[in-house]
């Protein structure tokens, strides 16, 4: 069994849960390191750097066996304080050499870097140990015009050594491949759904949209309420559930004042999956405006794009990234360009006054889900990298 570090920038952000589905699927002796793209940190807050400073100091204990009896005859509170604490702490120690550290001490065979940045700041360290490096690319990592700028010698490195390059859309591929990827290290890889949205059957009940996402560029999540505003001409009574949180967030609930929507959108910040699931099960469709934001940025595949079609309810969304590889138009769900506020509402109108055309889209995206874009098959796809 392979001894795996997972690195990751964050430990447990909330809009990341394909992170923790790798972290918690995968099969191996599992070591998560986490909090930059030179990790601080792993398993429960603990220290990678004190982790290193203990052990560097047993190992100084060890060749020094004259201090070691003098320390037993001390009280353990000073020798707590002093030497371990005062003394050896001082001592220069960086991340770097800790982290090499780690992955010695653990025997790490492959590493997995969760972003394209983690990847390509790991990279020295997997290049001296010899470590097989597999990294995944999400989003931002292959978008962002200043993210490309300024990691384009360390991604060419990058691109050398890794074993691997994960993309999750076909969009996220080109991209790669036009800044100097080898196609044949490329490995296209959508994210699957917890197969709990699989199991759901929705009631198409309410005349309700739900949306759900970080309020950042990308997403435009102010398109979806100016497209929303032009619903409520016609239907009324029609709700708007959004969820997330985010820079774009206050802005946002300012617009809904302002056009006087406050009894039809909702506001409910981040929420949990079962929670999402509940949204879901009593909407007509799921809604999202992406867009290539100002400096580059642009989404993978959204994951609440891939558990709503999978919950049974169409996605009505744009031409971006990696949704209409998953959302066909037309059969799944219905697109439209990047920015077509109206065709956006066009589209949330055409639901509503037609809710059979609602269930048929969203009883297709469940089966296409079904068939092509599973969890299951997206941890395969790693793991036999991995073993391999």
């Amino acid at each position: 069994m392979k001894n795996i570090a997972i690195i990751s920038p964050s430990k447990n952000a909330y809009s990341e849960t394909f992170i923790q589905a790798h972290k918690n699927l995968l099969k191996g002796n599992i070591h998560f390191l986490y909090g930059g793209n030179m990790p601080y940190y792993f398993g429960n807050e603990k220290s990678i750097l004190q982790f290193y400073k203990e052990a560097k100091w047993q190992e100084f204990l060890k060749n020094n066996n004259f201090l070691k009896k003098s320390l037993k005859l001390l009280p353990h509170f000073i020798y707590q304080k002093y030497f371990t604490k005062h003394i050896f702490d001082t001592a220069k120690f960086n991340n770097y050499e800790a982290i090499k550290f780690f992955l010695i001490h653990n025997k790490i065979d492959v590493v997995l870097a969760e972003y394209g940045t983690t990847g390509a700041d790991i990279l020295p360290i997997c290049e001296e140990l010899n470590i097989d490096l597999i990294v995944h690319f999400h989003g931002f990592d292959a978008a962002e015009k200043k993210v490309l700028e300024n990691y384009k010698l360390k991604y060419e490195k990058m691109f050398l050594y890794a074993k691997a390059i994960i993309v999750v859309s076909n969009v996220m591929k080109q991209k790669l491949i036009s800044i100097g990827c080898n196609q044949q290290n490329l490995v296209l890889n959508t994210y699957g759904p917890n197969k709990m949205f699989l199991e759901m059957k929705p009631l198409f009940t309410k005349q309700q949209f739900v949306a759900i996402g970080r309020f950042v560029d990308k997403k435009a999540p102010y398109y979806t309420i100016f497209a929303f505003q032009k619903v409520i001409e016609k239907y009324p009574d029609c709700k708007l559930i959004f969820a997330g949180e985010g820079e774009l967030l206050n802005s946002c609930i300012n617009i809904t004042k302002m056009l006087n929507l406050d009894k039809n959108i909702t506001f409910t910040g981040a929420i949990t999956p079962e929670e999402y699931k509940n949204y879901l099960l009593e909407s007509l469709a799921f809604v999202q405006h992406s867009i290539v934001a100002q400096n580059g940025d642009s989404e993978g595949t959204p994951v609440a794009v891939l558990e709503a079609a999978a919950a049974g309810l169409p996605v009505i969304g744009t031409i971006h990234a990696g949704i209409p590889d998953v959302v066909i138009d037309g059969e799944t769900g219905l697109l439209v360009e990047e920015h077509d506020v109206d065709g956006m509402a066009y589209n949330m109108i055409k639901l509503l006054d037609n809710i059979q055309l609602a269930k048929k889209l969203g009883a297709a995206g469940k089966q296409r889900i079904n068939e092509n874009f599973t969890l299951e098959k997206h941890i395969n796809i790693i793991q036999n990298l991995i073993d391999n």
